[in-house]
Order: C-alpha cells, then structure tokens, then sequence
C-alpha cells in the first residue's frame, strides 16, 4: 500500500519528467496537465472533496500571482527597463574597461555582477548578461558560458530578492528568516569555491590560477562574508545583492591597483568597442534602478518606524475550508513586488523615460512572460492540492524508509528538480514541502533538509536545458545544448556530491 500511494502521488511529478524530458512539451502546457492530474486524483483516489481541491488549487494561484510572480514580473521589468533607456550599455561599458586580464573580468563581471544580476531579477539573466559582455570581449564563448552556468549555481536560493527561499517558506510552513539562515550555512563551503572553479573553467585548467590566488581569495570572502551576514541577520531578500555590491566594489578596486601588471597574452581582455567618456551622473543614472531598489529594501526591512506600517496594510484570506488551514496573507505594500517597482519607476524618471515608455516596457514584460506566470501558478496549485490531499505525505512517507541516510540525497532530489524545470522557485513548490515532511518523519530538521533542496535547485540549474539555451541565445550560438550539457555534466556532479556530504555532516559540527 505504501508502494502504491508513492507510485499514484508521484504521478504528477513523473508525467513532468516525461513531458519535458522525452515529449519536449512546452513548460506551460506540461506543468498546467501536471496540475490537472492532481486535480483528479485528489478526489478519485485520496477522497478529498472536489471543492476541497478547487479551493486548494485556487489557493495555489493567488499565493503564485501574490507575492512570487509579482517579484519576477517587477524584476524582469527593472532589467528591460535598463535595455530600453540604454543603460545597460553603460553599465556594460564601466564593467568591460575596469582591466586588461581576463581572469579579473571573469571575477568582477562573471561571479560579482552575475551575482548582483541573480540577486535583482535571476531567471538566466545572470547567465545571459555576463555571457554576452565576456563573450563580447573576446573569450571563448564555450568556457564562458561554461563558467557562467557552474557559478550561478549557488545565488539561486536568494535570487530574484528571495523569492526560491520566500516561496520555499510558503510550501513548508518554516519560517522564512530560519530557512535563510540555514541557506547561509549550507552553501558557504560551495560559495567560497566557486570562484577558484570559474577562474580554472574560463583559464582552461589550474594554471590559470597562478597569481592570481590572492584577488580570487578577495573575490570569494568580499561576496561570502556580507551575503553569509545578510542571510544570518536580515533575511533572504538581500544578501546576492549586498555581497554582489561590496564584491564588485573590493574586485574593482583591486584591478585599477594592480592596472600595471602584466598579464598572460592567453588571458588578455580585447578592449571594449563603442567607448564615451561616462561622467559620475551617466554612471548614477545606469544603475539608479538597482541603487534604488536596495536602499528602498534595505528601509522597508531594517527601519521598524518605516516597516511596522507598512506591514500592516495587509489582507488575510482563508481560501482552504478546512478546519485549521492557514490564511493567506496579502501584504499590498510592503512585499519585494511592490518596493521593486516603486524603485524601478523613479530610476526610469531618472533615466528620462516618460511614462508611456516605462508603460509600453510593463506591457512587453507581462505579454513575453505571461508562460512564466502561468506555469508558476499551475505549479503551485499543484503543490496545494498535492500538501492538502495528502500526496505529499505518502511521498514521503516513503522516501522516509530511508532514514539517517536521506540528507545524503536530499540536495540530489532539489537537482532533479531544476533539471525537469528550469527554476529555483518551481522546485521549491514541487519538492520543498516533500523534503520537510521527510525530515519531520525521520527527526532531522526540516529548515535543514528544505535548505539542501534549494541548494540542490542551484546545482540543478547548470544542466537544465532552458538555462543552457539561455546563455547559448546570449552569445549568438544556438543549437550547441549538447556540447555545453556535456562539459558542465562534471562540475554539476562534483557539486551535488559536495553538497549531500555538506548536507550529511554538517548539522555535526552545528
């Protein structure tokens, strides 16, 4: 019986495995039939009342639309906002002249602004965007993309300010300030070796670290340190943005101080086309948006004469009838959606946008992301139904069987899940509420185990095909999937082993 209700509970998760894997379905499509498979099942098979499941499913979307797709919606915005006013040109320029070695670049513009990027709007522009500047400065396009993919494993988890993490809160009912800081801890060892593998990936071997293992230590600690603090003492919202920030500023100091030594002519930096002289206001005015978005963040969260009322403009609803089902709470004003937004017009003012123009961006924002959107809330809803039938509970009823040993493969499971989907998010909602049930069931700790899955999400990003499309789109080079997926195969592996051992061992040492 327990063999069945796995098999039967897992089937919306395995018809996704098989429509975006074999059947190469479009997400939208196979992530709105893995919802209706739940959808039946609910009532067919664990007799949950069909309006039980309406009500969960219903649940599912709003909590999709308020407050995740909102932050996705706001932060993809505030970049395409940056590509209309041309600003993003400038802020590709100050990062393409600050040094002639290559290695530095692939520091300041691949692991400190590839974070920053993360940190703002994630979904492949993290991979996309420093690609295509490193790409345009003469690097072998393979290694770089290469590179970008490994790196961007590990600032999934507070991507898009917070959301996987946020979302992985709303799935497990841990509280999300817990989760963040169980995130510090568990990617601290994979954060501080990333950088030496992206140097060694984009170099072509360990040679390329030869002097240069000073700036990669600064590149690691100056990103580690801050993000480790942030995520242990603010929240999840902020610390890719406040690592990323104080990395980019310890990595640009350093290369202007050491601008005279000589390089490798193998590492040699092409200089950047299309160069003007950029003033203090140019510069202020290309990265406004960001500036803006984290004072306005920073405010909102830390100063309790600015937080506590706008945290209570707020809307609890109970959508699930079920006697003790939680409510969900709509905070209108003080949620990442809304503060990004508010930041990104005053930057677009700034940047001399009118606002027809910011108008016209908004609307191509939602219409080119309206798959996005959709298939976030099919996930969700999804999630729900399985959570309040009773699914979730039978799979890991199972995978409880495993005992002690289950954390071994807990960040493994959060890697399959950003291969099937592409996104941190979605594999938080398909899998985060799973892997805390598990952990109840065998006495681990369930923020613990929820951390390994987003962890594992990161990690799954480097082989998932949409993000490799993405940076291949980026470089101009389509249809190389194979060859990429090939090469970044090895370091995804490394890391997954890496982090079941991290995942295993450290709660030891805690």
């Amino acid at each position: 019986m327990l063999v069945l209700n796995f098999l039967l509970a897992m089937l919306p998760i395995l018809w996704l495995m098989f429509a975006l894997t074999a059947l190469k379905m479009p997400g939208f499509k196979a992530c709105g039939l893995a919802a209706l498979i739940a959808a039946i099942l609910a009532p067919l098979y664990w007799k949950q009342p069909v309006s039980y499941t309406a009500a969960a499913a219903l649940e599912g979307a709003l909590n999709a639309l308020w407050p995740i797709c909102l932050v996705i919606i706001a932060a993809l915005f505030t970049y395409q906002l940056t590509l209309e006013t041309g600003a993003m040109e400038d802020i590709k320029q100050m990062l393409a002249g600050v040094s002639r070695d290559g290695r530095i670049m692939v520091l300041i513009v691949g692991w400190a602004f590839g974070h920053f990027m993360e940190g703002m709007a994630g979904f492949g522009t993290a991979v996309a965007i420093p690609a295509g500047i490193l790409v345009a400065l003469g690097f072998d396009p393979f290694r770089t993309i290469v590179a970008c993919l490994v790196v961007n494993a590990m600032p999934t988890a507070y991507g898009s300010v917070g959301v996987p993490t946020l979302t992985l809160g709303t799935v497990t009912g841990v509280d999300t300030f817990i989760l963040s800081q169980n995130v510090a801890l568990i990617e601290c060892l994979l954060f501080l070796l990333s950088p030496f593998v992206m140097v060694i990936i984009f170099g072509g071997g360990v040679k390329a670290l030869k002097g240069m293992f000073g700036i990669t230590l600064a590149a690691a600690l100056s990103f580690v340190i801050p993000e480790f603090l942030t995520g242990m003492f603010i929240g999840p919202q902020l610390p890719d943005i406040i690592g990323a920030v104080i990395c980019m500023g310890v990595l640009i100091f350093l290369a202007r101080a050491r601008k005279d030594a000589p390089v490798p002519p193998e590492y040699e930096a092409a200089a950047s086309g299309n160069k003007r002289e950029l003033s203090g206001g140019d510069a202020f005015r290309a990265w406004s948006p960001f500036i803006l978005i984290l004072v306005f963040l920073l405010v909102a969260t830390l100063v309790p004469a600015v937080h506590d009322p706008l945290a209570a403009i707020k809307t609890s609803v109970q959508v699930y009838p079920a006697e003790g089902a939680s409510k969900l709470t709509f905070s209108w004003v003080n949620t990442p959606g809304v503060i990004i937004f508010i930041a990104a017009f005053i930057g677009g003012l700034i940047q001399k946008a009118s606002i027809g123009t910011m108008g016209k961006v908004l609307k191509r924002t939602l219409v080119s992301n309206w798959k996005t959107v959709f298939t976030i809330c099919c996930v969700v809803a999804c999630a729900k139904i399985m959570d309040h039938s009773g699914m979730t509970s039978d799979i890991s009823a199972l995978l409880a069987q495993t005992g002690s040993f289950f954390p071994l493969v807990s960040p493994l499971i959060g890697v399959l899940g950003a291969f099937i989907t592409g996104s941190g998010t979605s594999t938080c909602v398909l899998f985060g509420g799973m892997q805390a049930m598990t952990a109840t069931r065998i006495g681990a700790d369930p923020a613990w185990l929820a951390a390994a899955n987003v962890m594992g999400a990161g990690i799954g990003k480097m082989i998932s095909p949409q993000s490799i499309a993405i940076g291949l789109a980026a470089v101009g080079m389509p249809g190389k999937e194979s060859e990429i997926l090939s090469r970044v195969m090895k370091y995804c592996v490394l890391y997954t082993v890496i982090a079941g051992l991290v995942c295993y061992f450290m709660p030891v040492f805690l």
